[in-house]
Protein backbone atom coordinates (compact mmCIF):
# COMPACT_ATOMS: atom_id res chain seq x y z
CA UNK A 1 0.00 0.00 0.00
CA UNK A 2 1.16 3.13 -0.99
CA UNK A 3 -0.44 6.69 0.80
CA UNK A 4 0.26 10.11 -0.61
CA UNK A 5 0.37 13.51 0.91
CA UNK A 6 0.64 16.53 -1.39
CA UNK A 7 1.22 19.95 -0.45
CA UNK A 8 2.21 23.28 -1.53
CA UNK A 9 -0.62 24.55 -3.38
CA UNK A 10 -1.67 27.69 -3.11
CA UNK A 11 -3.22 31.26 -4.31
CA UNK A 12 -0.27 32.87 -7.06
CA UNK A 13 -1.20 35.65 -9.64
CA UNK A 14 -0.82 35.23 -12.97
CA UNK A 15 2.59 34.79 -14.61
CA UNK A 16 3.82 33.56 -10.82
CA UNK A 17 5.18 30.42 -9.96
CA UNK A 18 4.29 27.42 -7.21
CA UNK A 19 6.33 24.31 -6.68
CA UNK A 20 3.71 21.16 -5.37
CA UNK A 21 5.41 18.37 -3.62
CA UNK A 22 3.79 14.95 -2.94
CA UNK A 23 5.90 13.06 -0.31
CA UNK A 24 5.06 9.02 -0.46
CA UNK A 25 5.19 5.97 1.81
CA UNK A 26 6.63 2.51 1.14
CA UNK A 27 10.21 1.18 0.28
CA UNK A 28 10.28 0.60 -3.60
CA UNK A 29 8.94 4.23 -4.17
CA UNK A 30 12.08 4.01 -7.19
CA UNK A 31 10.02 1.50 -8.90
CA UNK A 32 6.76 3.36 -9.46
CA UNK A 33 5.84 5.76 -11.84
CA UNK A 34 4.79 9.06 -10.62
CA UNK A 35 2.41 11.24 -12.13
CA UNK A 36 0.16 15.00 -11.77
CA UNK A 37 -3.09 15.11 -12.25
CA UNK A 38 -5.41 17.97 -11.49
CA UNK A 39 -9.40 18.66 -11.93
CA UNK A 40 -11.05 22.09 -12.25
CA UNK A 41 -14.83 22.73 -11.23
CA UNK A 42 -17.20 20.84 -13.66
CA UNK A 43 -14.34 19.29 -15.58
CA UNK A 44 -12.46 15.69 -15.20
CA UNK A 45 -9.49 15.02 -14.23
CA UNK A 46 -6.42 15.61 -16.88
CA UNK A 47 -3.42 14.52 -17.30
CA UNK A 48 -0.61 16.83 -16.34
CA UNK A 49 2.54 15.04 -16.23
CA UNK A 50 4.43 11.81 -15.20
CA UNK A 51 7.87 10.24 -14.85
CA UNK A 52 7.27 6.37 -15.70
CA UNK A 53 10.10 4.14 -16.74
CA UNK A 54 13.09 6.53 -17.02
CA UNK A 55 10.90 8.89 -19.14
CA UNK A 56 9.14 11.79 -18.82
CA UNK A 57 5.56 13.04 -20.21
CA UNK A 58 4.19 16.47 -20.06
CA UNK A 59 0.50 17.66 -21.33
CA UNK A 60 0.99 19.82 -24.68
CA UNK A 61 -0.77 22.34 -22.20
CA UNK A 62 1.74 23.10 -19.35
CA UNK A 63 5.03 22.15 -21.58
CA UNK A 64 7.55 24.10 -21.13
CA UNK A 65 6.01 26.11 -18.16
CA UNK A 66 5.41 22.93 -15.54
CA UNK A 67 8.60 20.54 -14.63
CA UNK A 68 8.31 17.05 -12.83
CA UNK A 69 10.99 15.63 -10.69
CA UNK A 70 11.58 13.54 -7.92
CA UNK A 71 13.96 12.90 -5.06
CA UNK A 72 14.20 8.55 -4.25
CA UNK A 73 16.22 9.67 -1.37
CA UNK A 74 13.41 11.51 -0.19
CA UNK A 75 10.43 9.31 -1.41
CA UNK A 76 9.25 12.50 -3.14
CA UNK A 77 7.79 13.83 -6.47
CA UNK A 78 7.67 17.27 -7.23
CA UNK A 79 5.96 19.88 -9.70
CA UNK A 80 7.46 22.90 -10.56
CA UNK A 81 4.84 25.17 -12.21
CA UNK A 82 6.33 28.55 -13.32
CA UNK A 83 4.20 31.26 -15.81
CA UNK A 84 0.99 30.15 -14.34
CA UNK A 85 -1.99 31.08 -16.22
CA UNK A 86 -5.91 31.73 -14.48
CA UNK A 87 -6.78 28.34 -16.75
CA UNK A 88 -4.62 26.42 -14.21
CA UNK A 89 -6.46 26.70 -11.86
CA UNK A 90 -7.74 23.24 -10.86
CA UNK A 91 -7.06 20.52 -7.84
CA UNK A 92 -3.35 19.30 -8.31
CA UNK A 93 -3.82 15.33 -7.35
CA UNK A 94 -0.79 13.27 -7.05
CA UNK A 95 -0.95 9.55 -8.27
CA UNK A 96 1.37 6.33 -8.20
CA UNK A 97 1.54 2.42 -9.36
CA UNK A 98 4.04 0.38 -9.76
CA UNK A 99 6.34 0.01 -12.57
CA UNK A 100 5.91 1.69 -16.45
CA UNK A 101 2.55 2.77 -17.22
CA UNK A 102 1.91 2.47 -20.95
CA UNK A 103 -1.26 4.32 -20.93
CA UNK A 104 -0.10 6.94 -18.53
CA UNK A 105 -2.39 9.51 -19.74
CA UNK A 106 -4.87 8.01 -18.07
CA UNK A 107 -6.03 8.30 -14.59
CA UNK A 108 -7.16 4.20 -14.63
CA UNK A 109 -3.43 3.95 -15.14
CA UNK A 110 -3.17 4.47 -11.23
CA UNK A 111 -3.85 2.86 -8.23
CA UNK A 112 -2.96 5.40 -5.48
CA UNK A 113 -3.75 9.04 -5.20
CA UNK A 114 -3.52 11.82 -2.75
CA UNK A 115 -5.76 13.93 -1.49
CA UNK A 116 -5.27 16.68 -3.38
CA UNK A 117 -3.60 20.27 -2.96
CA UNK A 118 -5.72 23.30 -4.54
CA UNK A 119 -3.77 25.92 -7.14
CA UNK A 120 -5.23 29.01 -7.84
CA UNK A 121 -4.50 31.75 -10.12
CA UNK A 122 -5.82 34.97 -10.19
CA UNK A 123 -6.10 36.96 -13.24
Amino acid sequence: QVQLVESGGGLVQAGGSLRLSCAASGRTFSSYSMGWFRQAPGKEREFVAVMSGGSTYYADSVKGRFTISRDNAKNTVYLQMNSLKPEDTAVYYCAADLGYRFNYYYATEYAYWGQGTQVTVSS
